[in-house]
């Protein structure tokens, strides 16, 4: 706690005095351009990751970045939805799951979980489309190449229940929104992002992998930026360049 404490009183001494003009235009409203949907894990922290500035991301965190289906829907994950497309008129929308996600790693044991934690494995059982994917698609993997699977498919598969949001589906139909799928490493700091075409994740700068999306990576065009032509070119670097690079 006294950690805490003692950020707090350095972000009132520095930050605050040099920021002025960003916190005064904060004091007015918000407008952040991009949801970010992702984990609780303590390792994963989306503003460090893509460094960007207070004010420039909407965030909603939860074990395994999961999004409830919209007939599911009756906590805060879709209230949070509904009010950033809605009301906040955002216009992206990211989620990010990451390597050695305690949760995929719940999911693979589900059933131990019933007794010892119950109520996480009535959260779980929403990603239950995406262990049965992987069980019936990834056997032949080890358990941790299992996990990476997990992972990245679960991601594939929280965007599907994005889309069962009216708010959501309404903003697709009108080429207003765009949805981006995030895998975050944590033993590197790299980010991958998804790549429909070759059905693989890729670091955002341009490269791409093969159809196994943690090996044999490719050169490809550098215009693979997911929101270059959407986001002002200055908050997209800023949310992007932070995902090249990261120790």
């Amino acid at each position: 706690m006294q950690k805490l404490i003692e950020g707090i009183r350095q972000f009132q001494s520095s930050y605050v005095p040099s920021h002025q003009a960003l916190m005064k235009e904060l004091s007015k409203g918000q407008s952040p351009r991009v949801l970010f949907i992702g984990c609780s894990d303590s390792r994963v922290s989306p503003e460090i990751i893509t460094q960007s500035e207070i004010g420039d991301l909407f965030i909603i965190r939860n074990a395994g970045n999961i999004v409830p289906p919209f007939e599911a829907s009756n906590g805060g994950e879709g209230a949070t939805i509904e009010y950033a497309i809605e009301a906040l008129d955002i216009q992206q929308v990211i989620v990010c799951g990451h390597s050695q996600c305690g949760a995929m790693k719940g999911l693979l044991q589900l059933g131990e979980l019933e007794e010892k934690m119950p109520l996480v494995y009535e959260w779980l059982r929403l990603a239950e489309a995406t262990r049965k994917l992987v069980n019936d698609n990834y056997g032949h993997l080890d358990k941790k190449e299992m996990i990476d699977a997990l992972v990245a498919e679960n991601v594939l598969t929280q965007i599907e229940n994005l889309r069962t949001y009216p708010v959501i589906r309404s903003k697709l139909y009108r080429g207003d929104l765009s949805i981006h799928a995030w895998v975050y490493k944590i033993e590197t700091g790299e980010v991958l992002t998804y790549d429909s075409e070759h059905h693989a994740f890729c670091p955002p700068n341009g490269v791409k992998t093969s159809k196994n999306a943690f090996q044999e990576p490719y050169v490809a065009p550098q215009s693979h930026l997911p929101g270059v032509t959407r986001l002002p070119r200055e908050q997209c670097e800023r949310i992007y360049r932070g995902s090249v690079g990261v120790s």
